[in-house]
């Protein structure tokens, strides 16, 4: 058998994106995510919103995975999902995650770290509203997580979920729907020459106060 040889060391490039000071970004940094957002999704970088959550399990084992943010409102940051699934048994045994957000177009990363609690079910009903009707059929066949024999059984169930709601909406299914982070810190990264990156961090004083830190690189 032959052994990967994957030669790595050599491979790096220089960050040029910008510049980040603490007498320029917001005092909320909701609203700095919301600036840096903007400034992502006008250029050509795919999937702005997808961003890694970090978990801890019961056993105090971390995983990682990429979701997709679908809201960022006064309270924090949301994503969906299965709530059977690996990740959201995770929260359940330890409701504290990080969600971190990487632009290579721009060399910005931002790091968001705080509490997690399922949003309300007329939020999940809101949002699973606008699914296309093959996700929201897909949300009633896959039990996201488990072990499936093969690819067939899954596309049974499609079928099985297909004719099961045709000719009327798709309803929510009770074991889907969302998540809120609720931030305690932000970091944001910007990438510079040399590897002598700009990084700042909010810490959350109170519910509308945050300090600002510039940390080293």
């Amino acid at each position: 058998m032959t052994e990967p040889d994957l030669n790595l060391a050599g491979q790096r490039r220089e960050y040029s994106g910008g510049t980040l000071d603490e007498g320029t970004v917001a005092p909320d940094p909701r609203v700095q995510f919301a600036r840096w957002y903007g400034d992502v999704a006008a250029t050509s970088e795919l999937d702005a919103n997808a961003c890694v959550l970090a978990t801890v399990d019961e056993n105090g084992l971390p995983d990682a995975r990429v979701v997709l943010l679908k809201g960022l409102d006064p309270e924090g940051f949301v994503f969906f999902t299965d709530y059977r699934s690996a990740k959201a048994r995770d929260l359940g045994a330890h409701p504290v995650a990080t969600l971190c957000f990487h632009w290579p177009a721009l060399s910005r990363q931002v790091r968001v770290r705080g509490r997690v609690a399922r949003i309300a079910p007329s939020e999940s009903d809101a949002y699973f509203a606008t699914r296309p009707r093959e996700s929201q059929v897909g949300a009633w066949s896959s039990e996201q997580s488990t072990v499936l024999p093969d690819r067939a059984t899954l596309e049974d169930r499609v079928r099985s979920a297909t004719e099961r709601f045709a000719g009327r909406e798709v309803p929510r299914p009770p074991h889907w729907g969302g998540f809120r982070l609720t931030p305690d810190t932000l970091e944001f990264w910007q990438g510079r020459e040399g590897r002598l990156h700009d990084r700042i961090r909010y810490r959350r004083v109170d519910g509308t106060h945050w300090t600002l830190e510039r940390l080293s690189p």
